[in-house]
């Protein structure tokens, strides 16, 4: 049993805990081949201290008469022998074939007396796999003993749209999707991460379906240097039991399961549109004969191969949508584009017309394919890519061939469909021209998420060859090759390069394409060390950021405004392009303006929001086949929690992200928790790699963004002139200033304070930090302890008294216990009477984060419950309430829910 997911782990176990306390006990289990019934059946028979009946039904012994209960009923002659005469008779009748129909009732008291004999010694479960091809004196015997006996389980398995006989039932649901990834990596560990993306996308959760198609591909399709196959393999059983159900259907309904299925999926209205016309047009009582068409899909339904919902048509999977096409000759799939085309074309959906006419149409059509990439302009990605690759099958021209798959490949990928992009460029002809070096580029911008080797460089390379043709690109790719201009092998190839691309600006450009100039203008200053004009042109695109609505030229704008310290901006450009991005159907691009809307928010001190943003981003990009950019995700949530002191989630999360282009980041988180638990100088340490790394993901701003910490670290453990801050320092105070945003001129002033060399001059910058309105929160809760801190050593404790308590008020307020703690000591030893804090519950001594796991647990959640919940790991979660435990000094949560409800 544990085998099995654990919805159906769970229905078994009722079946046999309802018969084991004496219950009837009986479920038939529902599912579509390949879902895992006969699995469900070989492991409910291996259950130990039961006795079990087995059995299989057999299409060729539906008609005759007790042969499921002589398959049953196998090796039980002796207990057979022990029966009373009458019983024993019928038994022994029906298992020879020579029971008369009229001993129906017979036969099923003979059947409850031989089961009871049995439950008497100890509980009997029967299996029947594919108990739908019982003949009916076996099946309806087998039902009325079940329901007469008590310590029997009668376990049933059926295809999904089959009559359970009045048997209560469970439905066998898709493999999650974790679950799934798992059992295709035990049978497939080699494929690429695209593929078995696409290949967990065909199969649909189905486990047989999985294993199949795992099984079938070549060498070339597990790297995604060919295309899957179209559907499950020829000498797969699973497609022998779809075609079966299929061809067990009326031809009608077949008809319509094949309009159903091709894609583009048709609605329900033009599909029995489609299925009017004939060959001299449509029939003329067209609204009658749609009425019996939809009679039609009963046969289907009832089959449980489809749903009828509204005006969609619902596949019970992909598998049954994929056969049901698949199996038709391709003439007979020609017809029925051909006849979508007319329908949909009638009532004006221009590019689903054009997509079933491109999907009938044999040989080159440059007149359709034109009409296609007009479509594509305005469409999703999914569907443009659709057209664009049908465009690219009718064109007769190379190079523009090569174009349009170029185009249909961004789409693709945008689409979150990699797998099918890589395919597209790999179709690139060696005769297209600029498109072969498009392609390239393309190839590095998909590998940006993934922190791919080469993948800036490549952008470099394409901008050089396409600067003086393909202005358009070149400015793309040295967009997406920004942090190239950071490197310092790389920053004078760069700054040339933008300079001559920035060069071919005409002045009369589309706003979107302005910004990129100014974005890759800024770029240019940086990697000339001209931060003035970096800041100007970076701040020119802001401008623009309002005049745009491409999700991409957000993310720029969202850069731009990192860059120069506007992070409230940037967060809000970034969130803008997120819903735009989703709204546009570019999936892959979610999670990356999430991740820019992330760490912005962590810049802003704006913590709740970015966590947000990193909670819903790591989700998205693993959705999207983006592990990479996941694991930033994870990064981010990691620093996030360290912030606050939350050790446990902060290390849960570190250890999500693992290595690569993650570690900066994580390194951070870690220097936080030792900054936090006093071990200041390994904390210096880390940020120091840090500072001194070289350039990579995010690493502008990251190495940015933990000087403020640096310093602290470096100044409390000494070791300032040892690790040679001075430049780190005096670049942090030279950018924070030109940002001119409160938020960073107060952590300057803080930085100034830190590396005062008189208490006078630390004291005067301390306090013109906290005179900056912007910042707030956490960033001013820390440098109000700091400050305090030094009051404190000064002996001016009043003063520091005053700021302590705000910063212990904000740090309680954030959850962040361990500051709290730090500021609760340093205002005892400011001389202040200082009581053990209690929380609102009940005057007991629980953090926030504490007390919303009391409550929750004590209302009955378990720690799964409670962690999605509040987006932790059920491991924090139960290292916290081990700790509540121990605070409110109980045992159990029988213990704690008591003493929390007053009982």
């Amino acid at each position: 049993m544990q085998k099995l997911p654990p919805a159906d782990r769970a229905a078994l176990l009722r079946l046999l805990g309802d018969a084991e306390a004496g219950r009837s006990s009986a479920l038939a289990v529902l599912g579509l081949p390949g879902a895992g019934r006969t699995t469900l059946s070989r492991i409910a028979g291996a259950t130990g201290g039961w006795t079990v009946l087995s059995a299989i039904g057999h299409a060729d012994e539906t008609g005759v008469p007790c042969a499921g209960l002589h398959s049953l009923l196998t090796g039980m002659e002796d207990v057979i022998a022990e029966l009373e005469p009458a019983p024993r008779a019928v038994l022994r009748r029906g298992l020879s074939g020579t029971s008369p129909q009229a001993e129906r009732l017979a036969l099923g008291l003979g059947l409850q007396t031989l089961v009871g004999t049995l439950a008497a010694r100890r509980p009997v479960l029967c299996v029947i796999d594919d108990a739908h091809l019982f003949d009916e004196s076996s099946w309806q015997a087998v039902r009325f003993a079940a329901r007469r006996t008590t310590r029997f389980a009668l376990l049933a398995t059926l295809p999904a749209g089959a009559d359970p006989g009045g048997l209560p039932v469970h439905h066998l649901h898709p493999l999650p999707a974790d679950q799934a990834r798992e059992l295709l990596a035990r049978h497939a560990p080699d494929l690429a991460r695209e593929v078995a993306d696409a290949v967990l996308e065909r199969a649909g959760g189905n486990p047989a379906a999985l294993i199949d198609l795992a099984g079938a591909l070549t060498p070339a399709q597990r790297r995604g240097y060919a295309p899957l196959p179209i559907g499950l393999p020829p000498e797969s059983p699973l497609r022998e039991r779809f075609r079966a159900e299929l061809e067990a259907l009326p031809r009608p309904t077949r008809e319509l399961l094949l309009l159903a299925a091709a894609p583009p999926f048709a609605a329900l209205p033009d599909i029995l549109a489609a299925a009017t016309l004939r060959p001299g047009g449509p029939h003329p009582d067209i609204s009658g004969e749609r009425d019996e068409l939809l009679a039609d899909f009963a046969a289907a339904e009832r089959a449980g191969l489809v749903t009828i919902d509204g005006i969609a048509v619902c596949f019970a999977s992909p598998l049954v949508r994929g056969c049901a096409y698949t199996e038709n000759p391709a003439s007979r799939r020609r017809a029925a584009h051909a006849a979508l085309a007319r329908v949909l074309a009638g009532r004006g959906d221009v590019l689903a017309a054009l997509l079933h006419r491109a999907a009938a149409t044999i040989g080159p059509d440059p007149a359709l394919a034109a009409e296609l990439i007009r479509a594509a302009r305005s469409a999703e990605p999914g569907a443009a890519a659709e057209a664009r690759r049908y465009a690219a099958d009718l064109s007769a021209n190379p190079a523009d061939q090569g174009a349009v798959l170029v185009d249909a490949a961004r789409s693709a990928w945008l689409a979150g469909r990699p797998h099918d992009a890589g395919l597209l460029i790999r179709r690139v002809p060696p005769a297209a021209g600029q498109a072969r070096v498009r392609a390239r580029g393309l190839t590095a911008e998909m590998g940006l998420p993934d922190g791919r080797p080469g993948a800036r460089e490549l952008l470099l390379d394409v901008a050089a060859e396409l600067a003086g043709t393909d202005t358009a690109t070149a400015l793309d790719a040295l967009a997406l090759a920004g942090e190239a201009a950071a490197r310092p092998g790389e920053q004078r190839r760069y700054a040339g390069l933008a300079h001559r691309v920035v060069s071919c600006r005409r002045g009369d450009e589309p706003p979107a394409v302005t910004l990129a100039f100014h974005h890759v203008a800024g770029l240019a200053g940086m990697a000339d060390g001209d931060e003035p004009t970096a800041f100007l042109r970076f701040r020119q695109a802001l401008d623009i950021a309002d005049r745009v609505a491409d999700p991409r030229s957000l993310l720029r704008a969202a850069t731009a405004g990192v860059l120069v310290g506007d992070s409230r901006r940037a967060a809000a450009l970034a969130g803008r392009a997120a819903v735009l991005a989703r709204e546009s159907g570019a999936t892959v691009l979610v999670p990356q303006a999430l991740e820019m809307a992330a760490t912005a928010g962590l810049a802003a001190g704006e913590y709740a929001a970015a966590n947000t943003a990193a909670l819903d981003g790591a989700a998205l990009a693993r959705a999207t086949g983006q592990p990479v950019l996941a694991a930033v995700h994870s990064a981010v949530l990691a620093v996030l929690a360290a912030l606050v002191g939350d050790r446990p989630t902060a290390l849960s999360r570190i250890e999500a992200a693992g290595s690569g282009p993650s570690r900066a980041l994580c390194e951070w988180a870690l220097a936080l928790l030792d900054l936090v638990d006093g071990r200041a100088q390994a904390a210096a340490e880390r940020l120091a790699r840090v500072v001194t790394a070289p350039p990579g993901y995010g690493s502008a701003m990251l190495q940015v963004a933990v000087v403020p910490h640096l310093l602290e670290a470096a100044g409390q453990a000494a070791l300032h002139d040892a690790l040679g801050l001075d430049a780190v320092a005096t670049g942090f105070d030279s950018w924070a200033g030109r940002t001119g945003q409160p938020a960073w001129l107060a952590l300057r002033d803080r930085c100034r304070a830190l590396r005062a060399t008189d208490a006078e001059a630390a004291e005067s910058h301390f306090a013109q930090a906290l005179r900056h309105t912007g910042e707030a929160g956490f960033p001013r809760a820390h440098t109000e302890l700091l400050y305090g801190r030094l009051l404190r050593r000064r002996r001016r404790h009043v003063e520091a008294r005053t700021h302590l308590r705000r910063a212990t008020e904000t740090f309680r307020l954030l959850d962040a216990e361990p500051w709290a703690a730090q500021s609760t000591r340093e205002l005892r030893a400011a001389g202040e009477r200082v009581d053990p804090r209690a929380s609102a519950l009940d005057g007991l001594e629980l953090t926030a984060q504490q007390e919303r796991i009391a409550v929750l647990v004590a209302g009955g959640a378990t720690n799964r419950e409670v962690a999605q919940e509040l987006h932790l790991s059920p491991r924090t979660v139960d290292h916290h309430l081990r700790n509540v435990f121990a605070r409110l000094g109980v045992r159990s949560r029988t213990e704690m829910a008591r003493m929390l409800s007053g009982g």
